[in-house]
Parts: C-alpha cells; structure tokens; sequence
C-alpha cells in the first residue's frame, strides 16, 4: 500500500484517537487534586512516539515506556490492579 492508502483507511481513525487523547488530558487540567504515577508515565509516552530512539519504531518506544523492566520476581503472587503503567514501588 502507498502512504495515501495507508491515510484513506486510518486517518479518520486515528484522528478520532488523537482527540480522545485531547480530552482525556483537558479533563485532568480541571480537576482538583494532584494525577497519580500514570500522568507523568503517559506523557513520557506521548514523548516516546513523538521522538522513538533510534533503533526502536514508535510502538516499541511507547510500549517499552510503559512496561515494569523490573527483573527480580515477586516473593509472593498477589491480585494486583492493571494500571497500564509502573507503578512506583
């Protein structure tokens, strides 16, 4: 596929995505109170895809920014909560 057909099917879509973004941020700059860990691991995502090292592609950059690179194991299992991003120690 060319660049174009690649806009013609995704552009819309993608563009929905983007606002969705917009707004979820725009909703946060109103509220009361201080964003938990998942803001500033968020933004450092946005960073990511805007600016991807160079020998990752921008959805290896953005991933790898919201993954736990820890490499001990938990001593024990416990249910946790899916946050989507690492939650500090």
């Amino acid at each position: 596929m060319t660049k174009t057909e690649i806009q013609d099917l995704y552009f819309m879509d993608s563009r929905a995505k983007l606002i969705d973004i917009a707004s979820f941020l725009d909703r946060l700059d109103r509220m009361e109170g201080d964003p938990d860990f998942r803001h500033p691991a968020f933004m450092a995502a946005l960073e990511a895809m805007q600016n991807p090292p160079k020998d990752r592609t921008r959805v290896q950059a953005v991933l790898e920014s919201l993954s736990d690179h820890s490499t001990e194991p938990l001593e024990t299992a416990t249910i946790g909560f899916a946050y989507g991003a690492q939650k500090p120690a």
